[in-house]
């Protein structure tokens, strides 16, 4: 049986940064990829990023190029997203889903279309 736990939300101010765990059961972290993505209220969900579970290939979403990094410990089954200067546009629920391992060319997987694993854990950023 498949199972995903998140953590690591809070609140944080501008500029502020968090580290989200997930650490998954129930399937191993050696297939494919697995990353998150996140959904605001009245948004649509927004891949934030993924890694590949055998080579580390990653993928990031224009919006957060440059301040996350996505990280796994495949011995542990965890991935990691490490949030640095995180923006009042951040706040949301993120969720850990497995996904396709990013290749060389345009990612394309339908966030919108995956299933719900996991609780997911709130990001929220306010001054």
């Amino acid at each position: 049986q498949v199972k995903i736990v998140e953590s690591g939300g809070g609140l944080v101010q501008p500029g502020g940064s968090l580290r989200l765990s997930c650490v998954a059961s129930g399937f191993t972290l050696d297939n494919d990829g697995i990353g998150w993505f996140r959904q605001a209220p009245g948004k649509e969900r927004e891949g934030v990023s993924c890694i590949g579970s055998s080579d580390g290939r990653t993928y990031y979403g224009d919006s957060v190029k440059g301040r996350f990094t996505i990280s796994r410990d495949n011995a542990k089954n965890v991935v990691y997203l490490q949030m640095n200067s995180l923006k009042p546009e951040d706040p949301a629920v993120y969720y850990c889903v497995p996904c396709p391992r990013p290749g060389t060319g345009t990612y394309a997987f339908r966030w919108d279309e995956s299933p719900i694993w996991g609780q997911g854990t709130q990001v929220t950023v306010s001054s």
